[in-house]
């Protein structure tokens, strides 16, 4: 099978380039909510010219007769809460982690498949099955055993914006689906283009203050902009196309688990027995779910 034919593989990729966001944030001496627009409007300009194309912000459906477009409402509605959600997640996780714990702000957002589960047989009319209940219990259980010696030490509300962060990226997951192939990755690249917009003021008064940031951080939110978040999108609307949301979701905790491991190779980090356990049973669930859902449903959706 062809790479770009298995979606749990290009995921898996994906979920790879995210992971390496903690190294290369090292290289990058700036504001976080700078760092995310100044790295989204690099990530936006990367899709373009990887997709050859240019922003959508709407979707519409041709008459293969006449040739006439018109404007498809529920799709572009779909794209648009799509984009909005995935750029929410971006900045809430960023906000959160100013003010939380970073394990807190990760573990909190990956209670995402909870709300797949939740409304994704009503949003997608995917129907959920045992072995996504089981996984669920594993990953979760996994991801506080991952997280157990940095729990704790947030506060109130960079908990509850990693919460809201949770929900809406599992919504952006959602609505990915829905909005479809065509214009899923659009979806990306308006996320990227709000992101930035958001930022914007936050950029121009940290340059006024501080001055132009190093060529050092340059380059790092480059390689971030690029490598980091701009191909992993492109992935993400790829492999989203051919598996379920519940799947793509669970997938994407490869993140979380990989995050302390390129910091402990390239920075020298230590890593406790828990958190190799812990990422351990995450990925062994993930795993499990997909080889039995493969074998079960054969040629649906995993």
């Amino acid at each position: 099978m062809k790479i770009k034919d298995n979606g749990i593989l290009i995921l898996v990729i994906c979920a790879l380039l995210w992971s390496m966001g903690g190294v290369l944030c090292k290289l990058v001496q700036w504001d976080g909510i700078c760092i995310s627009g100044t790295r989204s409007l690099v990530a936006g300009i990367t899709m373009c010219i990887l997709l050859r194309t240019r922003p959508v912000v709407y979707c519409k459906n041709v008459d293969q007769q006449t040739g006439k477009s018109t404007l498809n409402k529920k799709q572009t509605l779909n794209m648009w809460i799509a984009a909005i959600c995935y750029s929410a997640t971006m900045i809430s996780y960023v906000v959160a982690n100013k003010l939380t714990s970073s394990a807190n702000a990760i573990l909190l957002q990956y209670t995402s498949p909870v709300y797949i589960i939740i409304f994704g047989p009503w949003l997608l009319k995917e129907k959920n099955r045992l072995s996504d209940y089981l996984c669920l219990i594993g990953v979760l259980f996994g991801m506080v055993l991952f997280f157990t010696n940095s729990l704790g030490g947030g506060s109130f509300s960079g908990d509850i914006i990693s919460v809201l962060s949770g929900i809406t990226w599992g919504f952006s997951t959602i609505f990915l689906r829905r909005t479809g192939d065509k214009y899923s990755f659009n979806a990306f690249i308006l996320a990227h283009i709000i992101t930035f917009l958001v930022s914007l003021p936050f950029i121009v008064m940290s340059i006024a203050s501080n001055g132009m940031v190093s060529r050092l951080t340059c380059v790092g939110i480059l390689i971030m902009g690029i490598f980091q978040i701009g191909l992993p999108s492109i992935l993400y609307a790829a492999g989203l196309s051919k598996v379920r949301a519940l799947t793509a979701n669970f997938i994407a905790m490869i993140e979380p688990i990989m995050t302390p491991v390129w910091v402990a190779i390239f920075v020298g980090e230590k890593i406790y027995w828990n958190t190799v356990v812990g990422g351990i049973l995450v990925i062994g669930c993930i795993l499990l779910r997909s080889v039995f859902q493969h074998f079960g449903a054969k040629k649906k959706l995993c």
